[in-house]
């Protein structure tokens, strides 16, 4: 059997074929699926998408199975890992249904359903720094897609005005294709040049779109990917104090330009960022939670398909047969705990906290610093956005915490990291 051979440590660490391979079908259907979901939220009620979704859950399914190996380095990790496995099966169990309709939903839809209580799976995977390579060209990928769809779809993203499925459009395609392109920027020193300056070109037009839309915290969320990326360059390159003040006076040229910018067209192309800047759109919905939630639901959830009274606030639900009853909140962490309480959010944050921490300060290399900062991010994202889901993003989330949680990865050092990921790999029989 031909292997791949890399150098991690003194030790050396044999790459199989077979592994390989597995990872590229999972990968294949994960970009299936993916694609065939954000399609579908363009071109709703066609067969044929599903069809493709459901090939790239085969895909996924047979490299899952052929890739989950039941190993953890940390003791802590496969306690808290165990318990909040069970409790996840325990809450998609509680809401459940074997009918049509219910089944259509919780497959095909990659922000809710089963899909998302799945994807910690993923920190089962063999924990090889060479595997990330495939999810490098992943990340490149769904960010040409992001683009080619906001291409076609240019008329209704930059839509000068009110428009509720326009706002959906933009959430849908950059949380589910661009986001991940912020994490090539976090890695950047293990990027060619081309993919860096393509992730850039990605992660600023999302900026560009979601300003135009009006998109708060997509802005947010990319935005800081451009200053954690600047904060990575500084300590990568190790620059003097005087470079520091310069970049940040140009930094500050470039903030003023483009508030000057947007207020000569705050009426006209931001007109829908000038309406919704300062606009609550939170508490109301949060209200309604708060109200109809009683000690018991706080502590263990309502359930996958857990519901909250909140009437007259969202369409879908009354066209979903809710309604004035809805089955998610936009503020990730409260949506947590109405599906599977505090006990839910307490062990998942429990797992990903340490990670942040040993990533970031415990460790050698760029890579894992990254990984840490990565899950920074999703944490902080949980208060304005909806990012628990089966996307590219969360599955990140959970890679970086098997990263985080490796010391034999934390304590490699850039050089051996940078070979493997940049260098040729060598081949032997």
């Amino acid at each position: 059997m031909i292997v791949t051979q890399e150098y991690i440590d003194p030790n050396q660490t044999y790459i199989s074929s077979r592994v390989l391979r597995t990872f590229n079908f999972f990968w294949l259907g994960f970009i299936i699926y993916t694609g065939g979901a954000v399609l579908y939220s363009a071109m709703p009620y066609q067969p044929a998408i599903n069809k493709l979704q459901l090939l790239g859950l085969g895909l996924m399914f047979v490299g899952t199975i052929g890739l989950i190996q039941f190993k953890l380095e940390s003791p802590y990790l496969k306690i808290l890992y165990f318990l909040y496995i069970v409790w996840l099966c325990i809450t998609v169990s509680r809401g459940i249904k074997f009918d049509r309709i219910f089944l259509v939903n919780a497959i095909f839809t990659p922000w809710s359903g089963l899909l998302p209580y799945f994807t910690p799976v993923i920190l089962l995977f063999p924990k090889n720094v060479f595997y990330l390579k495939k999810l490098f060209v992943v990340a490149a990928i769904l960010g040409l897609l992001f683009l080619v769809l906001s291409l076609v779809y240019r008329g209704q993203l930059l839509y000068v005005g009110e428009d509720v499925n326009s706002q959906a459009l933009i959430e849908n395609f950059a949380k589910t294709l661009s986001i991940p392109c912020g994490f090539l920027l976090l890695t950047y020193i293990y990027q060619p040049k081309w993919r860096l300056r393509f992730a850039f070109f990605v992660v600023g037009a999302t900026i560009l779109i979601a300003l135009i839309r009006g998109r708060r915290a997509l802005t947010a969320m990319n935005v800081s990917y451009l200053v954690f990326f600047y904060f990575i360059y500084l300590y990568v390159n190790k620059v003097r104090f005087t470079t520091l003040v310069f970049s940040l006076f140009i930094a500050s040229l470039i903030a003023l330009g483009g508030f000057k910018f947007y207020t000569a067209n705050k009426k006209g192309t931001f007109s829908v960022l000038t309406s919704r800047i300062d606009e609550d759109t939170r508490s109301a919905v949060e209200r309604c939670l708060y109200d109809d939630m009683k000690p018991q639901d706080w502590i263990i959830g309502r359930g996958m398909m857990g519901q909250y009274y909140c009437p007259g606030v969202d369409e879908a639900s009354i066209e979903n047969g809710f309604m004035d009853y809805r089955n998610m909140i936009e503020t990730d962490y409260l949506n947590i705990i109405l599906k599977g309480g505090l006990i839910s959010l307490g062990l998942v944050l429990l797992i990903t906290f340490p990670a942040v921490i040993q990533g970031i300060f415990y460790s050698k290399n760029v890579l894992s610093k990254a990984a840490g900062i990565w899950i920074l991010f999703w944490i902080m994202d949980l208060y304005p956005a909806t990012v628990t889901t089966f996307t590219l993003n969360y599955l990140i989330v959970w890679i970086c915490v098997g990263i985080c949680y490796s010391k034999k990865i934390r304590q490699m050092s850039e050089e051996d990291v940078r070979r493997i990921l940049c260098g040729p790999v060598e081949n032997s029989a």
